[in-house]
C-alpha cells in the first residue's frame, strides 16, 4: 500500500493543477470561514496542501501557521505569493501544534484522512484557547452513493486515492461533540451534501 506522505508527494503537482469544480461554493465556504475569524486571531491549519486556502484566509487573522506533512505540497505552496502573516511548516497532524494554544484551528478536507480521528480531535481541543474554534470541511464518503464509494475503493486499490475513513456526517458530528466541542455552524456549500462545513467551539472544562 502506498504510504500517505508518498501519495501526496507524488500527486502534489496534479493536485495543484486541478481546477476548482464549483467556484461559487468554494468562494462561499471561504467567506463563511473568514466570518468566524478576528484580526487578532492566531490560527493553525492542519493539512494545508498547496496553501490555496491559507493564502486566501490569512489576511482575516493576526497570524496563520499552515502545516502539512508533504514536503512537495509545501514547496508548491511556498512558491506562491502570500501575505506576510502566513508561515508554512512541515509537520504531520500529530506534531503540528507547536506554538499553541491557538484561537482557531482549521482542517479542510483532512479529518477523513487521519488514522485516529478521536485522538486528533482531542489534540485540537487541547491546543485551542478557551472558546477557541475548530473550522473544518470534511468528505463524508459513507454518505455518498454506492457507485461513487465503489469508485473510490477501486482507485485506492490502484494507489490513485489515499487511505480514508468512510465517515458519515452524523458520525463526524458525534466525534466532534465527544471531543468537547459544541457545533456553532453546520452547512453544505454547493451540490455535495457529503462535504459538510462545520464550525465547532471548544466547551470550557468542567
Amino acid at each position: 500500500m502506498v504510504k500517505p506522505v508518498n501519495f501526496w508527494d507524488r500527486f502534489a503537482h496534479r493536485y495543484a493543477a486541478r481546477p476548482i469544480k464549483d467556484v461559487e461554493a468554494y468562494e462561499a465556504m471561504l467567506a463563511a470561514a473568514a466570518g468566524w475569524l478576528k484580526p487578532t486571531d492566531r490560527v493553525l491549519e492542519i493539512g494545508c496542501g498547496t496553501g490555496s486556502i491559507a493564502i486566501r484566509l490569512a489576511p482575516f487573522a493576526g497570524s496563520w501557521t499552515a502545516t502539512d506533512f508533504s514536503a512537495e505540497m509545501l514547496r508548491i505552496a511556498a512558491a506562491k505569493p502570500a501575505p506576510d502573516n502566513l508561515t508554512f511548516v512541515l509537520a504531520d497532524a500529530r506534531s503540528a501544534f507547536d506554538g499553541g494554544p491557538f484561537d482557531a484551528i482549521c482542517a479542510f478536507q483532512v479529518l477523513h484522512l487521519v488514522e485516529d480521528l478521536p485522538d486528533l480531535l482531542s489534540r485540537i481541543h487541547a491546543n485551542l484557547k478557551r472558546d477557541g474554534l475548530l473550522i473544518a470541511r470534511t468528505w463524508c464518503f459513507a454518505d455518498m452513493g454506492l457507485p461513487l464509494r465503489g469508485l473510490f475503493l477501486a482507485l485506492r486499490a490502484l494507489g490513485l486515492f489515499p487511505p480514508a475513513k468512510a465517515l458519515t456526517t452524523t458520525a463526524l458530528l458525534q466525534a466532534i461533540g465527544d471531543a468537547g466541542f459544541e457545533i456553532a455552524d453546520e452547512r453544505v456549500f454547493g451540490q455535495n451534501p457529503d462535504g459538510p462545513f462545520i464550525v465547532a467551539q471548544k466547551r470550557p472544562a468542567g
